[in-house]
Formats: structure tokens, C-alpha cells, sequence
């Protein structure tokens, strides 16, 4: 029998109160002195929030393993308060058979720093096409439910009407790389307006990707089925997804916390760690995302992690891979320009970055409030604590990442996966590793 006993948290940000977590499971929550345990957690003055879940990630593995494995993408994740993490299709080969799915799933179990969740690819080799074994993944080991083609938008009508019909029985649903092949094209990488016509770079209109959104929340009300929209980047997307939701249609949304803050002014250097897909956008559209997030209408965060080996990424702008980093950043970030300013409380974190991506990939285990029963999955944040983002110690294997230099307020101290520790720092303020603002 293990027993981990932290002590002081503040519960989302509130009353402080002490924690037993038994052989994994929460089972005692209130004043706690005198209670034994095995490993005991200094909590005072830390927010506690319920282990982060991560709708979005690409761990690389199998394929480019240069770029990031199963394993340093589960340490980089549990050193940004992740518990569960779902791992993209775009892998080499491409998880679209249950086979590959579940040697995803053992990869994770095996690490045991966090729940790595394979998705499985809407169709055979990302090719929009034939659909993949959507069934036989869903019925697997290691029970998927959520499929992608994420990197390839699922253009075809048909198809994702077919995908979204056959998925409906499993409560599955299919996450959209919402990109308008014919309105933006492979070589786009730069949001179409002033700033793409002035330093002479392939444009990505926003229309490419509301185009798509208006038209999968159409095919998901004909199908009563469940659709998802990834990485959001446009007011005009907002305004889709809200009418969507006005309307009773089963669709939710993620943003990343790079779409959250960054704008397209900083292509103006050329610098590659800045080309992600879909591309930064103006003030106006960050300043819409933000409010779509409060009020709802965009029910998660998703970092978006898209490690990279130098020699993809270190090139002329329009040649270099698209990504950034962000599961070790992705706390801070929200914490330093969404919580100190009060668009979002803990408790509003606790909701787009756990329990809401939880619900969205049926992880019945994650995502709970911290009470007893529950899973012993959580965070401890402390609030004020700065910390100096430094790309050169990242437990990623990458170093692609955007916060490089910066400097925000909000640091993981603590991450419990299922009632044992997989990341602790000291208290005092230090250097931080791995990505952020």
C-alpha cells in the first residue's frame, strides 16, 4: 500500500486543505495532521488543480525519433502538470491500425510519467481517402476515441460524413485539421494580409479555415455525431463555433496557448520557430480566441507540441517544418496572460485544461475533481513564482520552442501521476525548463 499525503494546497485556488491520495485513489480531503505517509508534499501556499490533459500532442514515435520519443515527451508533459496526453496519428508509420495503436498505448504504460492516449488516423496514411481500421482501433486495447488526420485536413465531404456515421456508435469523435486545401496550400505559412504581402510569404487565409468548421458542424448535425475543431486560430471560427453551440450541435474546440498570445507581427524576422499550422494571426483574432475561451465557446487548451530536430527546422521560413514546443509551457503561459490579468480563474484552468479535455476524449480517470475517489492525478502551481524560460533544458528531445528567453509568472512545482510523484522542482525560484512565454 502506497500513501502520498500533500499538505496545505490551495483546492483550485481557494481554501487550503490537505490531501491522502491511497494506492493511487483521493481518499481523505480536509485537516490532515497526524495522518502517516509514505511521502509527504509541502504544499503550502500551491494551487492544486486536477492532473492537465492534453488533446493534442505529437510524441513522434515511431518514425522520428531524433525529433522526440514516447519517453521525453512523457517527461516534458510531466513537468507541465500533465497526467494524460493524446498522442497524434502522425507517426511513421501512421497509427491508422490497431495494431499501431496499441504498441503507442504499451510505449506509454511502459514510461509510466503520464497516460499517453494514441489517436488513430480518420484514414489510411493521412491520404483522405480511404478510411482507416476507424472499428477494429476502436475496439482495441487500447479503446480510441478520438481519430485525426491532423497535419491533413479530412477535405473531402464525404469522407468525413462517413467517418463521423461510423464513429457515432463508439461516442468517437473526429478532430479536425480545419485547412481548405484549395484556399491554402501546402507552401502557406504566413496569415494572409499586410504582413504576408510585405515579406513575400505563401498567404493562409482565415476563410480556410472557417470554411471547413462551418461545414463539419453542418455534416455533424446531419449525422448526430461528434465533431472537434483543432487548434483554433480565427474571430471568424469563433463566431462559427458559437452559432454551432446556439444551435444545439455536438462540436467542440481547442486553442493553443501559442494562438493565445503570439501574433503574426513576429514573422517579421524570418525566424522558423515561429512557422506553426495553422499560422499566427492579428491582435484581433488572439483577442477573440481569449473571449471564446472564457465564455465557453472554445472548451479547451491543447498545446499543439510539434517537436522538431534542428536540421527540419533551421531553414529559410517558407522551407522550415511547421511546430512549436509547449507541453512544459503551455501552464505558465495561461497562468501569466490569462489568470494574473483575471480573463480566467483556477478554477476556469482547471476547466479547459483537465476536466473539458477529458470529457472530450472519454478519459473516465482523468479530469476529476480532487475529492475522495478520485484518481490521484494532480498539479500543484505556484502562482507566483517567475521563471525564465530556457529552451537549452528541455526534457524534450526539440528545441523548437517560441518562449525561449521570456520571463512568466506561474510554475509547475508538482506533478502526481496516479498517487506517485513524476516531477518536483525546489521551491525557490530558478531557471525554468523547457518552453513558455
Amino acid at each position: 500500500m502506497s500513501r502520498l499525503l500533500v499538505k496545505g494546497a490551495r483546492l483550485l485556488g481557494t481554501e487550503s486543505s490537505d490531501l491522502l491520495v491511497v494506492d493511487g485513489v483521493i481518499t481523505e480531503v480536509g485537516s490532515l495532521a497526524g495522518t502517516s505517509a509514505d511521502e509527504t508534499v509541502d504544499a503550502d501556499g500551491l494551487v492544486a488543480l486536477p492532473g492537465l490533459v492534453d488533446l493534442h500532442v505529437h510524441l513522434r514515435e515511431p518514425g522520428r525519433e531524433d525529433a522526440e520519443t514516447i519517453a521525453t515527451g512523457s517527461a516534458a508533459a510531466a513537468a507541465g502538470g500533465y497526467t494524460a496526453v493524446l498522442a497524434m496519428a502522425n507517426t511513421n508509420p501512421v497509427t491508422d491500425t490497431a495494431e499501431a495503436a496499441e504498441r503507442v498505448l504499451d510505449l506509454g504504460r511502459a514510461c509510466g510519467l503520464t497516460e499517453v492516449v494514441p489517436v488513430g488516423a480518420v484514414t489510411k496514411g493521412l491520404a483522405g481517402a480511404e478510411l482507416a481500421e476507424l472499428g477494429l482501433m476502436a475496439r482495441s486495447r487500447a479503446r480510441v476515441r478520438v481519430f485525426s488526420d491532423d497535419g491533413h485536413c479530412v477535405h473531402d465531404a464525404r469522407v468525413m460524413r462517413r467517418a463521423l456515421e461510423y464513429l457515432k456508435p463508439f461516442g468517437a469523435v473526429v478532430s479536425q485539421h480545419a485547412q481548405d486545401p484549395r484556399l491554402a496550400g501546402p507552401d502557406a505559412c504566413c496569415h494572409e494580409g499586410e504582413v504576408s504581402g510585405r515579406l513575400g510569404l505563401p498567404g493562409w487565409p482565415g476563410i480556410a479555415e472557417e470554411a471547413v468548421v462551418a461545414r463539419d458542424v453542418m455534416l455533424a448535425r446531419h449525422t448526430g455525431s461528434r465533431v472537434h475543431v483543432a487548434h483554433v486560430s480565427t474571430a471568424g471560427t469563433v463566431e462559427v463555433l458559437r452559432w454551432a453551440k446556439a444551435q444545439g450541435i455536438d462540436v467542440t474546440a481547442e486553442v493553443t496557448p501559442h494562438h493565445l498570445v503570439l501574433t503574426t507581427d513576429l514573422l517579421a524576422g524570418y525566424d522558423p520557430v515561429y512557422k506553426v499550422n495553422p499560422p499566427l494571426r492579428p491582435q484581433e483574432d488572439v483577442d477573440a480566441l481569449r473571449a471564446g475561451l472564457a465564455d465557453g465557446t472554445i472548451d479547451a487548451v491543447a498545446t499543439d507540441h510539434a517537436p522538431h530536430a534542428r536540421h527540419d527546422k533551421q531553414h529559410a521560413f517558407v522551407d522550415a517544418a511547421f511546430g512549436m514546443l509547449g507541453l512544459e509551457t503551455a501552464l505558465a503561459v495561461v497562468s501569466d496572460t490569462l489568470v494574473r490579468p483575471g480573463i480566467l480563474d483556477w478554477a476556469d484552468v482547471a476547466r479547459v485544461m483537465s476536466a473539458a479535455p477529458a470529457r472530450i476524449a472519454r478519459l473516465a480517470g482523468q479530469g476529476q475533481p480532487l475529492r475522495v475517489g478520485s484518481p490521484g492525478h494532480l498539479v500543484l502551481v505556484d502562482p507566483d513564482r517567475e521563471v525564465t524560460v530556457d529552451a537549452g533544458t528541455s526534457r524534450s528531445r526539440s528545441r523548437n520552442n517560441p518562449w525561449h528567453g521570456a520571463t512568466l509568472r506561474g510554475a509547475v512545482v508538482t506533478t502526481v501521476y496516479g498517487g506517485r510523484v513524476t516531477h518536483t522542482t525546489e521551491r525557490e525560484p530558478t531557471t525554468a525548463t523547457g518552453s513558455s512565454l
